[in-house]
């Protein structure tokens, strides 16, 4: 096996370095894997990240970088794949700090799926640790909030060139926060590829601690993931997809609950959410968010589809959701 790591990135140069020099020291034994490379695709970054990575090349022998203007983590992916040496295609982000043997457990895992199911037609998806210890990501411990039910997810997943050929790659319409990773996991289970999952492929996600300065940005993808979902769902008219993507009376009614029709809100809530921030529970404060940011989400998925059922019926056109 030859793996190619694809990391698209836009904006994260600490981080990305900690991500690239945990990828230099991967343990490898010689009878999986032949070798390996990391593409880095740089989404219009506006940090510097070209150049410090042009000044330390000498640093990360293993990598190469990319660039296109700012168009979206699938376009980012797809160009990486396309500039890609390996057989075995490896996707993390560039917030993800691996451990030495990451590369090594995936190509073990990989052998080990095939002789189980009896089929090549599968993939890896390793374990993700969400984290805000920057200085030491890998101390942070394993929670229940980390586990994921997704069938494919690019934050820490490894399989065939072949597959993603044959399901088409990422489709580069979803240009803005949000489901490009899922709806081409919607192709592969079409395909029959079966989810193997890695628990020693072991990668650390991390993201600043939570303040209040980060509810815009917040709000924001949450607006942006509810158009994207919109698109998912267009291509995937499925019961299922409409779950994933909350669009659903039961959704829209759970939130306006929860959230009093919107009353409970970034403003509102701001001092328990400081309160809270100020005495160290930062989790808390996350879920409790997630009230108003579900209700975000929620609202811009109707958004969308208010604005495209007007706009099929200038065309002429009737559509039913």
């Amino acid at each position: 096996m030859f793996f190619s790591v694809i990391i698209p990135t836009y904006n994260r140069k600490p981080i990305l370095e900690k991500c690239l020099r945990a990828l230099e020291n991967q343990h490898l034994k010689d009878d999986r894997i032949s070798g390996y490379e990391v593409v880095v695709v740089d989404d219009g970054s506006t940090d510097g990240t070209l150049e410090w990575l042009a000044a330390n090349s000498q640093d990360f022998t293993h990598t190469k970088m990319l660039s296109q203007e700012h168009l979206g983590p699938a376009a980012a992916r797809n160009l990486g794949v396309e500039h890609s040496r390996g057989d075995i295609i490896v996707f993390i982000d560039s917030d993800l700090v691996v451990t030495e043997n990451f590369l090594q457990a995936h190509a073990d895992k990989l052998k080990e799926g095939e002789k189980k199911i009896g089929s090549d037609r599968l993939f890896t998806y390793g374990w993700v640790i969400n984290t805000s210890n920057f200085d030491n990501p890998s101390s942070e411990q394993y929670k229940i909030t980390d586990f994921s039910a997704a069938y494919f997810a690019t934050g820490n997943v490894a399989i065939a060139r072949k597959w993603l050929k044959l399901a088409g790659g990422f489709d580069t319409g979803f240009q803005l926060y949000g489901w490009e990773d899922l709806e081409l996991g919607v192709r592969l289970k079409k395909l029959g590829l079966k989810l193997i999952k890695c628990p020693a492929a072991l990668g650390y996600h991390w993201h600043p601690p939570f303040s209040l300065e980060q509810i815009p940005a917040l709000i924001e993808k949450e607006i942006q993931r509810g158009k994207m979902g919109l698109l998912f769902y267009q291509k995937h008219p499925t019961w299922e997809v409409r779950m994933m993507i909350q669009m659903t009376w039961l959704h829209r009614l759970l939130w306006d609950i929860l959230s009093i029709g919107g009353r409970l809100n970034e403003r509102t809530m701001a001092p328990l959410l400081q309160w809270l921030v100020d005495r160290g529970k930062l989790q808390l404060a996350v879920q409790i968010s997630r009230i108003f940011l579900n209700w975000y989400n929620v609202r811009g998925v109707y958004s969308s589809l208010k604005s495209e059922v007007k706009a099929s019926s200038r065309r002429g056109k009737t559509i039913n959701y």
